[in-house]
């Protein structure tokens, strides 16, 4: 009976260890989230360097590229868009050579969509080209798929512009 007490003992607390570690399965799956959010930081910068050269033609060509083909762009003082067609277009017509934008860092969340991709979520600020100045903020959220053809946004709002102070 005294063997079976530390068995039993050893038994318990082996199986009290793995019931304790079960949030650190929990934080190990959400050591994933880095990861994601490592890779739309990354695309959230790689878009916005051509969004903030497209004066170039081979920059705004690739600005495009980050966009799906039949993308929805919800702008609270410019209305909607339903393709990239008309969103570039539009990038081009207002944008381009005229300002850029910078990411507030801080601000920046990244959520996983299941079986699909991720929702990005920020402020950002805008530039003047001619001046310097950040005149302007606006919050964003942007939805990310995961797609045959790889990252690539499929849904955008632009949202809260304001001055920024």
């Amino acid at each position: 009976m005294k063997k079976f007490i530390p068995l039993a003992a050893v038994l318990f607390v082996i199986t009290s260890l793995d019931t304790f570690s079960a949030p650190n399965n929990q934080s190990n799956e959400q050591s994933e989230l880095p990861t994601l959010f490592d890779t739309i930081a990354a695309l959230d910068a790689a878009v916005f360097d051509t969004f903030n050269h497209c004066s170039s033609p081979e920059q705004l060509k690739k600005h495009a590229s980050y966009f799906a083909a039949d993308v929805e762009f919800y702008h609270d003082t410019g209305g909607v868009t339903w393709s990239r067609q008309d969103m570039i277009a539009n990038t081009e017509k207002y944008v381009c050579g005229k300002f850029r934008r910078e990411l507030i860092p801080e601000t920046f969340k990244v959520f996983p969509i299941k079986d699909y991709g991720a929702i990005a979520q920020g402020s950002h600020r805008f530039c003047q080209f001619s001046t310097g100045e950040c005149e302007g903020v606006a919050d964003f959220v942007m939805v990310w798929g995961n797609l045959n053809a790889g990252w690539q946004i499929t849904r955008v709002l632009s949202y809260g512009h304001r001055p920024n102070q």
